[in-house]
C-alpha cells in the first residue's frame, strides 16, 4: 500500500522589518506581515480623511515600466490633496506599489483605495489572485485565519466560522495575501475577510493586485 502522504504545514511570518515581506515567496508560506509603527503625520493623515465623513473609492491600474521607475499617483485621492500630511500619505503608497512590484517582478498592478463603513466581504473566504497586498491606514484591521482552523468546504458559512480563533491584522500593518492563483498554492489560499467596523466607525484600506 501507498504511504499515506504527510499534510501539508502551511506558515505565516510576522516581523517589524518590512523584509519579512520577502517569505511570502517560500512555498509553504501564504501570509506575511510587516508589522510597523505608521508615521504619525500619515497616521494623522488618514484620520483626518475619515474624520471629513466624506466618500473615497478609487481605482488605478499602473504600468511599472522597471523597478527604479515611480509609479504615476498622479491624482490619487486628490480631492484631500490640501490636508496636512497628505504628500507623506502618497510617498508611503508609493513606496508600498515600487516594493511590491519589486518583490514579485510585477509589470502591471492593481491599486484601489477605500473608505469602507461596513465589511466589504464579511464572510471568510480565499482570494482567486496569485498575491495580494492589504494595509489598513485607519480603522480596523483585516481578520484571517491559520490553517486548518476553519473547514475549507464551509467558507462563506457564518455559522462555521471559528470566532475563538480569528486572527487579526493591526492598523498600519502591511500585510501580503497568498491566493488560490499562487502557482503550488492551490487549496492553501489565506482564509480571511473584512472586519465588521462599529457603528460610526470607518476604515481606509488599500489593496494591491499583481495582475500580471
Amino acid at each position: 500500500m501507498l504511504a499515506k502522504a504527510p499534510a501539508r504545514t502551511t506558515r505565516q511570518h510576522h516581523g517589524a522589518n518590512p523584509k519579512v515581506l520577502t517569505k511570502i515567496l517560500h512555498d509553504d508560506a501564504n501570509l506575511a506581515v510587516w508589522q510597523r509603527e505608521l508615521p504619525l503625520h500619515i497616521a494623522d493623515f488618514a484620520s483626518l480623511l475619515l474624520s471629513l465623513n466624506e466618500p473615497l473609492a478609487e481605482s488605478l491600474s499602473l504600468e511599472i515600466a522597471n523597478e527604479d521607475a515611480e509609479p504615476n499617483l498622479n491624482g490619487l485621492a486628490s480631492s484631500f490633496s490640501d490636508l496636512e500630511g497628505y504628500e507623506g500619505f502618497i510617498a508611503d503608497v508609493s513606496w508600498l506599489v515600487s516594493a511590491f512590484a519589486c518583490l514579485l517582478g510585477a509589470r502591471h498592478v492593481g491599486l484601489r483605495l477605500r473608505v469602507l463603513d461596513k465589511a466589504m466581504c464579511p464572510r471568510f473566504h480565499v482570494d482567486h489572485v496569485p498575491v495580494r497586498l492589504i494595509t489598513t491606514y485607519a480603522g480596523i484591521g483585516s481578520q484571517w485565519l491559520k490553517e486548518g482552523a476553519m473547514d475549507r468546504r464551509q467558507l462563506g458559512n457564518p455559522d462555521a466560522e471559528p470566532q475563538s480563533l480569528i486572527q487579526q491584522v493591526r492598523s498600519g500593518d502591511v500585510a501580503l495575501l497568498k491566493g488560490e492563483k499562487w502557482h503550488g498554492n492551490e487549496g492553501f489560499g489565506l482564509i480571511h475577510r473584512s472586519p465588521q467596523p462599529a457603528p460610526g466607525e470607518r476604515r481606509l484600506i488599500l489593496t494591491l493586485d499583481w495582475l500580471s
